[in-house]
Parts: structure tokens; C-alpha cells; sequence
């Protein structure tokens, strides 16, 4: 099991809509004007640290993990240059591209870029952030603006830099009218989708999620399913839902083959993000069985 879609933070320090984000205790975090539950109640003091993380790997038997990044979080970057260096196994790390030259990325194994919040959606703009992952031979990870917004201008850059990983986040925001737009863009072969955050998208319906499985074999059957990974938006998804149950729902779906769930939970996120010599989880069982 490899997880393309968490985050992590030492002190959150972002903003939403010009406003700041930022940790209350409890789990809790005051969102530009309003006050919502960020993670989970026993998350006390508002660090969303590497080591809880990788408890609940253990535990939902996760052997891999790749940390993306948001703007509400704030910048995560000196945090996430230690997370990797002292976990060079079992995580991957990016780096935040904040509509401003990049420093240093080197510590970083790819680039974000939080596509719908850019203040010029156009994204041949942003040449330069391409011409660097490519150089530094470093995979994009792009949330985009809902539907086919930034279809066009992503697909400029796809053909510019085709040897460029890039990975589009939050399942190309599924419940969106023309979704499947983004999806589409993974017939190029270097880019990638991946599913963090479709339980938030699919949360009014709740587990176990039918209309999540029908939209993986929909775009299973738009760009192949060696193009799709699993990602579970942790820690924001598990105010709802335990870390198992951000994968378990596709895994125990009837409709989805076991080939294809060894590419969409494994094979396809170890290839794309270049993990090696992951270990063996064992289930542990718990108390309540």
C-alpha cells in the first residue's frame, strides 16, 4: 500500500481566501472566518507530526507515503527537509511553489503546485517551474481548478516537458462537472492521477462510497487503470472516516479486479514515485475484534 496523498505540518500558518489558518487545540482550526474541525480531536496541540503518521501507517498497513502540501497549511518545506531525510524508505516529500522563484529543492523528491489557487490560472506561465523539475528530475503534483479550466494550459506544458512525472491531485475533482477533462490528460504517458481527498468529495454519501468505485472505473476506462493511485488526504479525511477506510472501500469493492487493485494501491504510485525496498505490513488485529 502506498498512499500519493497526505499532509503533514509542524505549525500551521496559512490563509484561505486572504485570510489566516490557523491551530485552536482540540483538532481544531480557525479557517478564514469560520471554525472547523482540521484533525482528528486527539491531534491536541496542532502538530500533524510524521510520527502519528506513520503510527497509523503501521496500523492500516500503509508502507509508503508521499507529503504534498496547501496553502492552508503554510509553507512545510524546513519541516518536511527532516521528515525525509529520516525517513528515506517509507516517504516522499514536496516542495511548496508559492508563486515566486524557487530556493533550494534539492532535499525535495517533486514540486506542488496548488493549480487552483494560482492568481493566473494560466499555467504556460509557470515555464519555469517545469523547466526546473525537469532538470532536476523532480515530479509535478498539481491540484487544478475545478473541471477543464486548466485543461488546456496544462496540456501545453505536457507536451513541452513529456519527460516531467506530473500527478493530478483530488481525483481531478470528481464531483465537478467535467471531471473527466483532467482525467484525460493521463493518456499523455507521463502523467499520472491520483485520489487523495475523493472521500471529502464524496463525504455527502459517505462509506462505503459506491458512487467513489463507479468514478474510479470511469476513469479506469478513460486513461487505463495503470494511470490511477490511490491517496487518502490524511490527517483532514479522518475527522469522518478511519485511515483504513480511505482505502478499504475500493478494496472491497467486487467491481474493481485484484490485478487492478494491485496497480491502483501499489504498483502504479511505486513506479511513479520511485519507492524501493518497502516493507512487508502486517495486519494487526485490535481490540474491538
Amino acid at each position: 500500500m502506498i498512499d500519493a496523498h497526505l499532509h503533514l505540518w509542524e505549525k500551521q500558518n496559512g490563509r484561505v481566501n486572504g485570510l489566516p489558518v490557523y491551530d485552536l487545540g482540540g483538532g481544531r482550526s480557525q479557517f478564514g472566518d469560520v471554525v472547523r474541525q482540521m484533525t482528528p480531536a486527539y491531534m491536541t496541540d496542532g502538530v500533524n507530526s510524521v510520527e502519528c503518521l506513520l503510527a497509523n501507517m503501521d496500523f492500516a498497513q500503509v508502507a509508503g507515503a508521499v507529503v504534498t502540501q496547501e496553502y492552508i497549511d503554510g509553507n512545510q518545506d524546513a519541516y518536511l527537509r527532516r521528515v525525509r531525510a529520516e525517513n528515506p524508505i517509507r516517504i516522499r516529500v514536496s516542495a511548496l511553489y508559492e508563486e515566486q522563484p524557487l530556493g533550494d529543492i534539492s532535499w525535495a523528491d517533486g514540486i506542488k503546485i496548488c493549480a487552483g489557487r494560482l492568481s493566473d490560472p494560466d499555467l504556460t506561465k509557470l515555464e519555469d517551474v517545469f523547466a526546473r523539475a525537469a532538470a532536476e528530475d523532480k515530479f509535478i503534483g498539481l491540484d487544478l481548478a475545478d473541471g477543464d479550466t486548466q485543461v488546456a494550459s496544462l496540456q501545453e506544458m505536457i507536451q513541452q516537458y513529456p519527460e516531467v512525472r506530473m500527478a493530478i491531485g483530488h481525483f481531478g475533482m470528481v464531483t465537478r462537472p467535467n471531471w473527466q477533462e483532467q482525467i484525460r490528460l493521463a493518456r499523455h504517458k507521463n502523467v499520472f492521477v491520483e485520489s487523495g481527498g475523493i472521500t471529502w468529495l464524496f463525504n455527502s454519501e459517505f462509506y462505503p462510497y459506491p458512487s467513489a468505485v463507479r468514478t474510479i472505473l470511469e476513469a479506469r476506462d478513460i486513461c487505463g487503470m495503470e494511470k490511477l493511485m490511490w491517496g487518502s488526504d490524511y490527517p483532514r479525511t479522518m475527522t469522518a472516516i478511519t485511515y483504513r477506510m480511505s482505502w478499504d472501500f475500493a478494496d472491497k469493492s467486487p467491481l474493481l479486479t485484484a490485478g487492478e487493485k494491485q496497480l491502483f494501491f501499489h504498483d502504479n504510485a511505486k513506479k511513479f514515485y520511485r519507492f524501493h525496498d518497502l516493507p512487508e505490513m502486517p495486519y494487526v488485529h485490535h481490540m474491538a475484534e
